[in-house]
């Protein structure tokens, strides 16, 4: 057993669609799971994260910074894992995840120029930086931004 395997036991969980409230014979009538009294047992109970009007956690923790909407999340590799293609090969983001080099291209992959090559290839990715074109080109291989 593993913990990827864990689930619950059968017959423990109840679908989402499950009819609450309607009689002894379901299982689930009278007080239908919301126990006896008290305010989580009654309509209009608080909200999640109500704090019974103490100011609550996320109005308390200082707010920082912002997220940009249009960053782009870009996968770098070193040109040294491009030495596992043949000479003369094309090398495209499909063919880097077919060699498991790259395993989710996220938003584009960037050539670095870390390491060394030392074969001639026809490279189309989302960008490079410049030392890793300059050593490409150098080999007589061709650095094509798509």
């Amino acid at each position: 057993m593993e913990l990827s395997n864990l689930g619950p036991a059968e017959g423990s969980v109840h679908s989402n669609n499950f009819r609450r409230g309607r009689g002894h014979g379901s299982g689930n009538g009278k007080t239908a799971g919301k126990g006896h009294k008290g305010q989580k047992a009654r309509s209009g109970a608080p909200r999640a994260g109500f704090e019974g009007g103490q100011m609550p956690l996320y109005r308390r923790l200082p707010k920082r910074g912002f997220t940009n909407r249009n960053t782009k999340e870009i996968v770098a590799i070193n040109l040294g894992a491009l030495e596992a293609f043949d000479n003369g090969t094309t090398v495209d983001v499909e063919t880097l995840i077919a060699k498991g080099i790259v395993k989710n291209p996220r938003d584009g992959v960037k050539i670095l120029g870390n390491g060394e090559l030392t074969k001639k290839l026809d490279v189309k990715v989302n960008a490079f930086s410049a030392s890793a074109k300059e050593k490409i080109e150098a080999l007589g291989g061709t650095a094509e931004v798509i």
